[in-house]
């Protein structure tokens, strides 16, 4: 039996505390804690599109701003990811998924690639959704990128709802992400580039 791929981050700075504990091979089984709730429930529905397991909680000095707590979450998850898939060999290495949400269609595409780059367009035009900044939404996903050292895409393409957008992209990033770390049998052990190292 092939070994579950865990990594654990502990990411305290002057802004945030981040304690962060993600098993790719899990069952969608969550313990989010940000302070910010629509932030987790995007991370807790994240966690269960995607099959992972995590456990994340951040202390962030949400009394100056929810951008620190936001970016530094991206980050942290993103090293989680890349400290748990190890040297990339075996895996699918890209994914993406469309997925639709009531009215609303959302796209994400993810190449763990080794090289930071990330396109996010939400649609959304008001300033807070539930409790969360909208325009952090893009913060979280370069942060992501950044610590994934991943191409990140993600789009909505159409709708009204703008929880339904921000959910549907959260939804389909899983869901990509999913798809990208997977091992795949025929690879094994090859690494999925023609250059030998990502």
């Amino acid at each position: 039996m092939t070994a579950m791929r865990t990594a654990e981050i502990i990411r305290h700075t002057t802004e945030t505390k981040i304690d962060l504990h993600l098993t790719l091979e899990g069952t969608g089984q969550y313990k989010v804690s940000t302070g910010i709730r629509f932030f987790d429930h995007m991370l807790e529905l994240f966690t269960r599109h995607g099959a992972f397991d995590l456990t994340l909680t951040c202390k962030g000095d949400l009394d100056v701003d929810q951008h620190h707590t936001v970016e530094d979450v991206g980050i942290a998850l993103g090293e989680a990811f890349a400290r748990a898939v190890g040297d990339k060999k075996g895996i699918n290495r890209a994914g993406y998924f469309l997925m639709p949400m009531d009215e609303t269609l959302a796209i994400a595409a993810i190449d763990l690639s080794g090289r930071t780059a990330y396109a996010v367009d939400t649609k959304v035009r008001t300033r807070l959704v539930g409790d969360l900044q909208s325009e952090l939404v893009t913060d979280f996903f370069e942060g992501f990128a950044r610590g994934a050292h991943a191409n990140v895409h993600v789009k909505t393409m159409y709708g009204r709802s703008n929880h339904h957008k921000i959910e549907a992209i959260f939804k389909a990033f899983a869901r990509a992400l999913r798809v990208a770390v997977s091992r795949d049998q025929q690879l094994a052990e090859t690494l999925p580039s023609t250059k030998g190292l990502l």
